[in-house]
């Protein structure tokens, strides 16, 4: 007998074959306000390809299909390879080829950082765990260009756009990728009290053996990292460890296992001993912490953007689902309830890709004590702002597709299991306000430049100027009191800072709506819980994402 129970309507699949960047009204403003034009047509050539059926598709088998250590080849040889699944593969070749490892390194070009922004944040909307090691070689670019024994090898290779998977030594790649190594077990974010020691290699003052064991080492297939260990008089330095050594054999790092996370499952993470690696000195014996913390900067910044695009995707997969899907007799995104999700999602992702880019912007202009302000107090305060309100706000897209949104089959659940690596990778929630504070702390005078900076934004904008006295009041504050504010504010100036930046760039209806909801008392604990009575829904909700 054939069975028939039923007919299936009013289901709609996660929305594809659409140009990301084309349809995406306030990070195309972004570009063109940064003079990033000469880029746009790129952009929007890669945004129609992630934007393809065929591209999430590689980012869903990444995620299902995750890397596997093979520690040993068949006659019991150590190789401590990591095999990937084709689509990995596929990804990470499409952004080397796109160019954007190098981008912001390559020209000096206006609006490069902002073009390599926007590049990261619309990859991360179909596949986020192919950035990571994208991020750490990135990172890496202008610390190895001050390196006399490893500029000349590396930088070609950083540089390149062919892709190269294979694991061969550096001398035979055609490009290269670089990882991280900085926690152990006992210290975790302490990287001082590492135990990792490095012993020279006879009388050489650069070369070393490591021997200790990483907690945390990205990626670990990865043709070198970064790595922090302790020389003979206990200080903290920072050496480049390769896979294969000079005499082409291969080094010393042996992966005891690829850790299973709660996300980010395209990408491997593992455990790792040196079992007296070989390992390169960069920089100065004892400065192993400044070097990573300027690392870190830069790998901050990537955080940011990478969350700004998860809230993005969530917006948009939102948007188209809900313009489609019925329920109670008419559209779920006629509905006054779900409207107010809606809009609380679309000034969100406003207000990320205003601070993101203006945050690139200070990467590409670090040349004055106010865009260092920028980059140095307002980066680790986005980061915690932005990467913790992705975990609340693709919790809410996913409830947006019900059920549905809650099985693996769709693309919701990676998203919001993908979203609290940015909080906690690179530094946690209390390590970014603490960032804040010490940046604060060492130099008032650009603490007040920043507020200074965002108070002419404000245009006497009565909510924002007093939400800036109240931040400069709070600076006051005790110092042994105000660690204990510090999430309050860092909060409070990430914030004010995207107030202030759509008061100075968005359309009136934009800056107004955040505004009212974010600095006054019309905005809720939860994504959603907004008076929208005064707001112009319609015109964000279709700015957001034109029907």
């Amino acid at each position: 007998m054939d069975w028939h129970t039923h007919e299936v309507s009013n289901q709609f699949d996660e929305w594809t074959d659409y140009n990301l960047l084309t349809t995406d009204r306030p990070m195309l403003d972004a570009l063109e306000r940064a003079g990033a034009q000469a880029f746009t047509a790129d952009l929007a050539q890669y945004a129609a390809r992630l934007g393809q059926a065929d591209t999430f598709v590689l980012g869903d088998e990444a995620n299902r299909h995750t890397p596997e250590l093979k520690a040993f080849d068949a006659r019991g040889r150590r190789i401590n390879q990591v095999i990937f699944h084709p689509s990995w593969h596929a990804l990470m070749a499409m952004y080397r080829e796109q160019g954007l490892i190098a981008l912001p390194f390559a020209s000096g070009a206006r609006g490069r950082w902002t073009a390599w922004a926007a590049g990261f944040y619309l990859h991360t909307q179909v596949e986020a765990g192919t950035l990571c090691p994208a991020t750490m070689t990135q990172a890496a670019i202008p610390l190895l260009a001050r390196e006399p024994l490893l500029r000349d090898t590396c930088l070609p290779l950083l540089m390149s756009t062919a892709y190269d998977p294979r694991d061969l030594p550096l001398a035979q790649k055609q490009s290269i990728w670089i990882g991280m190594g900085m926690t152990e077990k006992q210290g975790g974010s302490d990287v001082r009290a590492n135990t990792t020691q490095a012993t020279p290699i006879g009388t050489s003052d650069r070369e070393f053996t490591l021997r200790g064991h990483k907690w945390f080492f990205s990626a670990p297939m990865c043709d070198a990292h970064l790595v922090v260990a302790k020389t003979p008089d206990g200080s903290p330095s920072c050496f480049f460890v390769p896979r294969w050594r000079p005499d082409g054999t291969r080094n010393a790092v042996e992966v005891q296992r690829l850790k299973s996370k709660v996300g980010n499952r395209s990408n491997s993470s593992s455990e790792v001993e040196f079992k007296d690696a070989y390992g390169v000195l960069m920089g100065e014996p004892g400065r192993g912490i400044p070097t990573i913390i300027e690392m870190a900067t830069y790998t901050r910044l990537n955080c940011v953007v990478g969350s700004a695009g998860m809230v993005r995707q969530g917006l948009v997969q939102s948007l188209a689902y809900t313009r489609r899907r019925r329920a109670f007799g008419r559209l779920l995104a006629d509905q006054p309830l779900m409207q107010s999700v809606l809009t609380d999602l679309a000034l969100e992702n406003e207000a990320n890709v205003v601070l993101m880019t203006r945050l690139a912007q200070a990467y590409e202009h670090d040349d004055t004590p106010l865009e260092k302000a920028w980059k140095r107090i307002m980066t680790p305060a986005a980061k915690f702002w932005v990467c913790k309100r992705a975990v609340e706000v693709t919790g809410e897209t996913m409830e947006v597709f019900g059920g549905n949104g809650y099985v693996e089959d769709g693309q919701m659940g990676r998203l919001f299991r993908e979203a609290p690596v940015n909080s906690i990778w690179e530094g946690s929630g209390n390590v970014m306000c603490l960032d804040v504070l010490r940046a604060i702390a060492k130099d008032p005078a650009s603490a007040l430049a920043l507020l200074d900076d965002l108070r002419q934004m404000a245009h006497d904008d009565r909510a924002l100027v007093q939400a800036l006295r109240a931040l400069q009041s709070m600076l006051q504050t005790d110092p042994a009191q105000l660690e204990a504010l510090g999430r309050v504010l860092a909060q409070r100036l990430a914030v004010a800072a995207q107030a202030c930046l759509l008061r100075q760039h968005a359309p009136g209806f934009v800056a107004d709506a955040f505004i009212a909801t974010r600095l006054g008392e019309r905005w809720g604990s939860v994504v959603g819980s907004i008076d929208t009575r005064g707001l112009a829904v319609r015109e964000l909700l279709e700015r957001a994402l034109p029907a």
